[in-house]
């Protein structure tokens, strides 16, 4: 058996950046908290949890705060709005958001001080998604797929002329993002494309589907709400018939893996490297 573990699988910059500033602030003697979830991985939070770090999960959980507290906003970054809210309790805000996503907050308000509409490839209840929305000043209009688009242009019929850049979710699928812009192009419609997927979320997404159509049976390593995750899943899934979604190696049913002689393993951006190891050793010592 020959297990193939792809090299990008694992923590990304932006969430290993905000993990580790976590940490940072948890050893300066202040009470710490973070907006949400720091990563979809319930170890990890567990982890930050045990030195110190707190987790706000919306608005109101701010009323906790007192001055000299330090908010850590992750890399999904959050709605300028608030941040001004989080500022007016006297707390600090320590910034964490990925650059990558803080690039794409600067563009909408660019494009929409500039007088066209934007439109954001994502999920509209994904955390990222929701912090580009808010540095939007202006109409913008969030597009999870192609059924979406269509409902988006039977809506907006006669107006076609009328500017508008369309920029994506840093874990948006690569190929639907470019599909959602020939779309709007062959339509008619005045687009400008800026692709802001995450240059490391392409390479992790075209290495784990290269990986996919070469193995009997794929492996993704990701948490339930991790978007990243849900998408290297769709795109292995569509390469090998034979592709598991796990959150850690206790969800891995071995029997599944049975006859087969090569295997490959990709992790989501907020996966550790210590459950990839877990899921890779419980694989190794399974008679398949």
């Amino acid at each position: 058996m020959k297990i193939e573990i792809a090299k990008t699988a694992g923590f990304c910059f932006g969430v290993r950046r905000a993990v580790d500033t976590v940490r940072d602030q948890c050893g300066k003697g202040n009470r710490v908290f973070t907006y949400g979830p720091v990563v979809h991985n319930e170890n990890v939070v567990n982890e930050l949890k045990g030195l110190g770090a707190e987790v706000i999960s919306d608005e109101e959980g701010l009323s906790v705060l007192k001055p000299g507290d330090r908010v850590v906003i992750r890399a999904h970054g959050v709605p300028e709005k608030l941040i001004r809210k989080i500022r007016a309790t006297g707390a600090e805000v320590v910034d964490a958001t990925c650059p990558f996503v803080s690039r794409i907050h600067e563009i909408v308000m660019e494009e929409s001080g500039a007088g066209r509409e934007v439109l954001v490839a994502g999920r509209k209840e994904h955390p990222e998604v929701t912090g580009i929305v808010g540095w939007c000043p202006g109409r913008c209009t969030v597009i999870a797929d192609r059924e979406e688009a269509l409902e988006y242009m039977a809506l907006n019929p006669e107006n076609k002329s009328f500017p508008r850049t369309i920029v994506a979710q840093t874990t948006y699928n690569y190929e639907k993002f470019q599909d959602l812009v020939e779309l709007f192009e062959k339509r008619g419609y005045n687009v400008k494309a800026v692709n802001t997927i995450c240059g490391a979320t392409r390479e992790r997404q075209t290495e784990a589907g290269s990986l996919a159509e070469r193995v009997q049976a794929m492996i993704v390593i990701g948490g339930r709400n991790s978007s990243n995750s849900a998408r290297l899943y769709e795109i292995c899934r569509d390469r090998c018939e034979r592709t598991f979604f796990i959150n850690s190696a206790s969800e891995l049913d071995p029997a599944a893996l049975r006859g087969a002689e090569h295997i490959g393993i990709t992790a989501g951006a907020s996966t550790p490297k210590q459950i990839i190891e877990e899921v890779t050793g419980n694989v190794r010592r399974t008679d398949i």
